[in-house]
């Protein structure tokens, strides 16, 4: 490898790791936060957060390899000319093919290593994330009773206490608890005048031992009538002490959270198992389509119906050619209406299964765009590759500022293209292939264009024939109106 390779790679991989972190940082923390009010207040392990952090790193490198690689290649190419190094590479008469050849070389590869990405560490982090996610999100709030207020959190009880005070803050005043373990809704309802909670570490139980209180019962079942629960005993007593043992294990246990309830999700297949389960899929929507078709062919009785018109047996009464006209009025309403009452039950049935036909649908559709787009987005990266460097030779910029807008603004106009081709293939508008493919094949004319003027030393466009232009375009009004004028 000579010198001048070894400077201008050094030149684009020391912004890319920079970049790349940085994007990848950004990245990881706004999907934190969307995902904040879901999984914050529930008692969730520091260990199960930082997994959940790392799952989405793996996922969202993928996304952030291209922006690093836009943004480095902006600016590579523009400290180069900022510093007048690129115009002394030219006097030197190398051309900005010979500049960016390694740099080609090296997106090249990235693109590679992208999509091995992409179809294998990706999906084994989406299957991870999505049900870590889906577990913390089921996981109940952590224990805090609030005084003053009805605490439901706990699984058949509600309790209420006026003060919470003590060392520990695990003294109550004025406690009230409405057991609700049989499922009659308050049939049980003791009083305290305090009480005092306690919980041994590890414990699944938490202990609540109440002083000085009422106990009182109503005794029924719930199968029994209003005025048969009314001739039904209720037992009633008086306390000094009274020990309750409640479940709390629902809301320290842990091991739920590493359960792995969806593996389906078209994130979370490699390309070999898009293809086939989408096959599969296809095969059975197609049969289930076809199944409802005869379904409804045989209840309307079309499969009664006759295939030929010669085929009606001739007898000595000549049968009129409307049908209904061979029937009297009443024989003619029966028909009509046990026709409509037949086509309702018929159509009734093909609109309730209409959403679940259109759904199935749309995960066919996914499937196969999930297949197009992961082809296409680690083709992204040599895509963003060619209409980042011509950019930056052209507008002359380093650093992070004038780069870091035009990355931010062309990714975010290719990540826009690239969902409105995955909503409009998801309802099968476009094909999904055009749809997987849709924002590198847009991009891609830009980067071929940007390439050619940067190449021959021009610009992105030319402000001066711009001027020119409008200046002539005013110029012609101001004619006008002096020879009105004469």
């Amino acid at each position: 490898m000579k010198i001048f390779d070894k400077y201008i790679l050094k030149s684009f991989l020391q912004p890319l790791l920079a970049t790349f972190f940085v994007v990848l940082f950004v990245l990881v923390m706004q999907a934190l936060w969307l995902a904040f009010d879901e999984i914050a207040g529930k008692g969730i392990d520091i260990f199960f957060i930082l997994k959940f952090l790392g799952y989405l790193s793996l996922i969202l490198t993928p996304t952030a390899l291209p922006i690093g690689i836009l943004l480095s290649s902006i600016m590579a190419l523009g400290n180069l000319s900022e510093n007048y190094e690129f115009a002394a590479i030219k006097s030197a008469g190398i051309s900005l093919k010979r500049v960016i050849r390694p740099l080609i070389i090296l997106t090249i590869l990235l693109s590679g290593l992208n999509f091995v990405f992409l179809n294998n560490v990706y999906p084994w982090a989406t299957l991870k994330q999505k049900n870590l996610y889906l577990n913390m999100k089921k996981k109940k709030p952590a224990l805090a009773l609030v005084p003053g207020a009805f605490n439901t959190e706990i699984p058949g009880f509600n309790i209420k206490f006026d003060e919470k005070y003590g060392e520990e803050e695990n003294l109550l005043k004025k406690v009230q608890i409405a057991d609700l373990t049989l499922s009659q809704g308050k049939v049980k309802i003791i009083t305290a005048e305090k009480g005092e909670i306690s919980t041994e570490e590890g414990s699944k139980y938490m202990t609540l031992t109440l002083q000085n209180g009422n106990y009182y019962e109503e005794h029924y079942k719930r199968s029994m009538t209003q005025n048969e629960r009314k001739k039904m005993p209720a037992s009633a007593a008086t306390f000094d002490t009274y020990t309750i043992n409640i479940d709390i294990s629902s809301f320290n246990d842990d091991k739920n959270l590493d359960n792995e309830d969806i593996t389906q999700h078209h994130g979370m297949l490699s390309i070999k198992q898009l293809d086939s389960i989408s096959k599969v899929e296809k095969s059975n929507y197609d049969k289930y389509l076809e199944e409802r078709s005869t379904n409804f062919y045989n209840i309307v009785k079309a499969n009664k119906l006759y295939k030929h018109p010669d085929s009606i047996k001739v007898t000595d009464t000549i049968l009129k050619p409307e049908i209904l006209d061979n029937f009297s009025i009443s024989n003619k309403i029966i028909i009509i209406g046990e026709a409509i009452q037949i086509l309702k039950r018929a159509t009734d049935r093909i609109n309730n299964q209409q959403y679940k036909i259109k759904q199935d649908r749309k995960r066919l559709n996914l499937y196969d765009y999930e297949y197009n787009y992961r082809f296409s987005f680690s083709l992204a990266c040599l895509v963003l590759f060619f209409i980042g460097a011509p950019l930056g030779s052209i507008i002359r910029k380093g650093g992070f500022g004038l780069p870091m807008i035009m990355a931010i603004t062309i990714f975010v106009i290719y990540f826009f293209i690239s969902q409105f081709g995955k909503n409009l293939s998801e309802e099968s508008a476009i094909t999904t292939l055009l749809g997987g493919w849709i924002s590198t094949l847009i991009l891609l004319p830009f980067g071929i264009l940007l390439t050619r003027r940067a190449t021959q030393g021009m610009g992105i466009f030319n402000i001066d024939s711009v001027l020119d232009s409008i200046k002539k375009f005013f110029d012609r009004f101001t004619k006008k109106k002096s020879i009105n004028q004469l």
